[in-house]
């Protein structure tokens, strides 16, 4: 019998993550595999996130707080915003689909860029809405160009900032004329996954946005500096209006009780945090310095990955560095995005690459 599917759903490929370490060590018999595929955090999680998963176990028979009390009060005291201004993920990108399906009835449009996360367009098209592209300018987010293609049917502008897979940030300055053009009854999502990594002072302050009212949501994650990536948990800083209507489409206790432990103790841990963003600033200096030791050019970054363009067929260059035990991202064509990793990961992954372009 033949299913009846959607052409929406049909249009959609399945979102294919980083290649498991397990995998590959399967696959090609390799005993030493780096993985700098997914812009995890390489010193891993936070200590005290560990410590604290200790008590919990006994209590995995038990739901978690549906509400997530504990940690929703520790963001908005991080914050200085209310409580009722967060809203709990299962990771950041299950937020996306609840403003997905909150606000877009079939036909509704969605602003984003044409070279960004690849979940916006799912989520969109999934909800019977419309992903309206619009190309990057030097890598980076065009928002003049964005403004331009709101049309009355645009519900939701989204803006990845730092921009995943370019690494490239939008400042403030840019941000504030958009916020000054884009209509009030839009709701302007700001995914700021990367926002711990920016090193850059012109980064906007998009949680202002909030605290004025505006219709804006500002996407946070534990799963990158905070290195909690495999307990999913992210959240997402709105206004009450906002909040409740995405809370009456999220799913009961999408935040597991692990993943709410772990990430209060993680958001208390300003040493790790500190040493993380050290971590990466020298490991953004090594690799970016030898990238250029090898003839390329990689865009400037703002976050825990490196992109850049290996001139040759990348999903060669890509499978290449597999048989080394090197675990990068191919996005298309050309272009390899590398994670930061620790030292000598950057090394082993600078030295693969050197002998695979051979």
């Amino acid at each position: 019998m033949a299913l009846h599917i959607h052409p929406d759903i049909l249009s959609l490929s399945p979102y294919v993550p980083g290649k498991p370490i397990d995998e590959l060590q399967r696959e090609l018999g390799l005993t030493r595999v780096i993985k700098l595929a997914s812009n995890e955090n390489p010193l891993g999680p936070s200590p005290k996130a560990v410590a604290a998963l200790a008590g919990e176990f006994n209590t995995l028979h038990r739901y978690p707080d549906g509400g997530g009390y504990r940690i929703r009060q520790a963001i908005a005291e991080r914050w200085k915003v209310s409580i009722d201004e967060i809203v709990l993920g299962n990771g950041s990108d299950e937020i996306l689909g609840l403003l997905a399906r909150a606000f877009l009835a079939p036909g509704d449009e969605a602003v984003m860029a044409d070279h960004t996360f690849v979940i916006y367009k799912m989520e969109v098209t999934a909800a019977h809405g419309k992903a309206v592209m619009v190309p990057l300018v030097n890598w980076t987010h065009d928002l003049d160009a964005m403004v331009r293609a709101i049309t009355p049917r645009t519900r939701l502008l989204i803006i990845c900032n730092p921009n995943n897979p370019t690494g490239t940030m939008v400042p403030a300055e840019a941000i504030s004329r958009l916020m000054a053009e884009v209509p009030r009854d839009v709701i302007v999502v700001f995914d700021e996954a990367y926002f711990e990594y920016v090193r850059h002072p012109q980064f906007p302050d998009t949680i202002a946005y909030v605290k004025e009212g505006r219709q804006a949501i500002v996407l946070r994650t534990f799963s990158k500096i905070y290195g909690l990536a495999g307990l999913r948990i992210g959240y997402g800083i709105t206004t009450p209006e906002i909040n409740d209507v995405l809370n009456r489409v999220r799913p009961p206790f999408n935040a597991n009780s692990l993943a709410q432990r772990a990430a209060l103790a993680a958001l208390g841990d300003d040493e790790h945090l500190a040493k993380s963003r050290a971590v990466n600033a020298a490991g953004m200096e090594q690799v970016g310095q030898g990238l250029k030791g090898l003839g390329f050019h990689p865009i400037p970054s703002e976050a825990n990955f490196i992109y850049f363009d290996v001139k040759r067929d990348g999903r060669q260059v890509f499978e290449s560095l597999l048989r080394e035990g090197i675990i990068v991202r191919h996005i298309q064509g050309t272009m390899l995005r590398v994670t930061i990793g620790q030292a000598e990961e950057n090394a082993a992954f600078l030295h693969a690459l050197g002998k695979v372009l051979l």
